[in-house]
C-alpha cells in the first residue's frame, strides 16, 4: 500500500503550505519518503467545519450502525496490518514483535468500544416519569442520558505509534461517543499513521458516514495545535504527556460525552 505525504481532511486530501517534513529511520538516521506536506490553517478550518457539519448527523447514528462503523475500522486496519507493522517498525526502531503486539491491542480496543456501543450503558439512560399528583408540586417528566460533545481534537504521541495515535484509543472513544475526530499526527511517524488513517477513512466511506466524521492533518505542532485548540468548533481535545506513556485527556470534556436532559 503507498504512502501519499498528503492529510486526510473530510475525506479529501489536503493542500500542503509549502513546508514539508520527511520521517528518519533511528536506527541508521536515514531519511524515509515520502516527504508529507504540512497543511495550512485554512486546512485546519476545512477540517473543522467538515467535523462540524458531520456531527449532527454521526451522533444521531443508532448504536448498531456505529458499532459497525467502529468495527469496520478495525477490519481495515487487519487489512493493512503487514504494512502498518513494517513502516511503524522503520519509523520507530521499535522491535517487530512489539509493534505487532501494539496492532493487536488498537484493533482490540475498537472492537471493544464496539460492544460497549451495541450494549448502550455508556449513554447513561435515567426516565423519571411524570407524577401528576404529586405534592406538594407536581413532578416532571425527565429523560437523561449522555450525547457527544462535539468535534474532538487529538494529539498523536511520539511513543505510541499505534495504541494512541491515528487510529488510538482516544480515537476510538471519541468515535464510539458520536464524535468526529481530527487528528493531529505525530511527525515521528507520520507514514504509520496515514496507513492507519487510511483504514478509518476507508471505514467512514464504506459505511455511508460524511466524510467530516475524520481527518488527520500533518503539520507544525504549533501551527497546527494551537489552531486546533483555539477553533471554537472543537469541543474536546485528547493527548497523551507523561513519559512513561500513561494517557491523560480529553483535557476539555470527558470522555467525549455531556448530559442531554429533557423536560
Amino acid at each position: 500500500m503507498s504512502i501519499t505525504g498528503r492529510s486526510i481532511i473530510a475525506g479529501w486530501d489536503g493542500d500542503g503550505s509549502g513546508e514539508s517534513v520527511r520521517a528518519v529511520d533511528p536506527a541508521s538516521g536515514a531519511e524515509l519518503d515520502p516527504e508529507f506536506e504540512f497543511v495550512t490553517e485554512a486546512a485546519v478550518d476545512a477540517a473543522a467545519a467538515g467535523a462540524s457539519a458531520a456531527f449532527d448527523v454521526f451522533r444521531e447514528t443508532a448504536p448498531a450502525e456505529r458499532a459497525g462503523f467502529l468495527e469496520r475500522i478495525a477490519a481495515e486496519l487487519d487489512d493493512r496490518r503487514e504494512a502498518i507493522v513494517a513502516r511503524a517498525c522503520l519509523e520507530s526502531g521499535l522491535p517487530r514483535a512489539r509493534i505487532e503486539g501494539e496492532h493487536g491491542r488498537t484493533t482490540g480496543q475498537i472492537r471493544l468500544f464496539a460492544r460497549e456501543v451495541r450494549l448502550g450503558s455508556h449513554q447513561g439512560v435515567r426516565i423519571d416519569e411524570a407524577q401528576p399528583d404529586r405534592a406538594p408540586l407536581p413532578g416532571p417528566d425527565v429523560r437523561q442520558r449522555h450525547i457527544g460533545v462535539g468535534p474532538v481534537a487529538v494529539f498523536g504521541p511520539s511513543n505510541f505509534p499505534l495504541a494512541f495515535s491515528a487510529t488510538g484509543g482516544d480515537v476510538a472513544s471519541a468515535l464510539a461517543a458520536g464524535c468526529p475526530v481530527i487528528v493531529k499526527a505525530h511527525n515521528a511517524h507520520p507514514g504509520t499513521a496515514e496507513l492507519a488513517g487510511s483504514a478509518v477513512a476507508a471505514a467512514v466511506e464504506a459505511c455511508g458516514l460524511p466524510g467530516g466524521v475524520y481527518s488527520l492533518l500533518f503539520g507544525a505542532g504549533r501551527v497546527v495545535g494551537q489552531a486546533l485548540a483555539a477553533h471554537p468548533a472543537i469541543k474536546a481535545i485528547a493527548f497523551t504527556h507523561r513519559a512513561d506513556g500513561h494517557r491523560r485527556g480529553p483535557a476539555r470534556a470527558d470522555p467525549g460525552v455531556r448530559r442531554d436532559v429533557e423536560h
